[in-house]
């Protein structure tokens, strides 16, 4: 009897050690999440990125992107369209993400343009003649920088800041957070700072929408 009440009382014991473990580990697990999750939402804004729309919008709509990238013009009549069709309540930041080669000079260019207050004209400028400047999905920035002279841009100064160790620092953070967050491919989108579920169009409405549901 007595050796019957101990193999139940080692049983208990260590049933009770095991499910303590488990605990543990999963508490464990949760704050190593929560530390992560805070540390990838540091990584989706940066103060001084090109935005559009209301400055004090619930929602924002962070995109990751490159110039070069086929999708992200395509993408980009969807944005404009959510910002008309939600007046006052988007608002869109940009981040540069340079995977096609040599995208890097390109992103450099509109950061540039982003110091002569011309971002938003030089990008849409870029994606709607697209085809005029990349050549077999590889970027060609001279091209690029011609296609900007309607804007009457300040060319030395745009030069002066293109090789400048300040952009190079900007277009670097914008690279290193993409990697922070796995951002694999182009455009990666963030709503209030949650990916989106699944990579599409309709995706990234119901994403949005959702969002302004819930701020307003």
């Amino acid at each position: 009897m007595n050796k019957k009440i101990l193999f139940l009382s080692a049983i208990i014991v260590l049933s009770l050690v095991f499910f303590g473990a488990i605990s543990l580990f999963k508490n464990q697990q949760s704050i190593k999440a929560d530390t992560l999750a805070d540390t990838n939402q540091s990584a989706i804004t940066r103060l001084g990125a090109p935005t559009k729309g209301a400055i004090k919008a619930k929602v924002t709509i962070v995109e990751f992107f490159d110039p070069a990238c086929e999708t992200c013009a395509q993408f980009y009549p969807v944005i404009n369209g959510l910002i008309k069709k939600y007046p006052g309540k988007i608002k869109v930041e940009m981040r540069y993400t340079p995977f096609h080669q040599g995208s890097d000079q390109v992103v450099k260019i509109l950061e540039a343009a982003h110091s002569q207050n011309k971002f938003w004209p030089a990008l849409e400028i870029l994606f709607a003649n697209q085809q005029g400047w990349t050549r077999h999905h590889v970027a060609q920035p001279n091209k690029a920088l011609m296609l900007l002279a309607p804007l009457g841009l300040n060319l030395q100064q745009l030069n002066i800041d293109i090789a400048s160790e300040q952009i190079d620092k900007i277009v670097k953070q914008d690279i290193d957070d993409a990697k922070r967050l796995n951002v694999r491919a182009t455009p990666e989108f963030y709503v209030n700072g949650k990916p989106l579920p699944s990579f599409d169009y309709q995706q990234l409405v119901q994403s949005v929408e959702n969002a302004i549901a819930q701020a307003y």
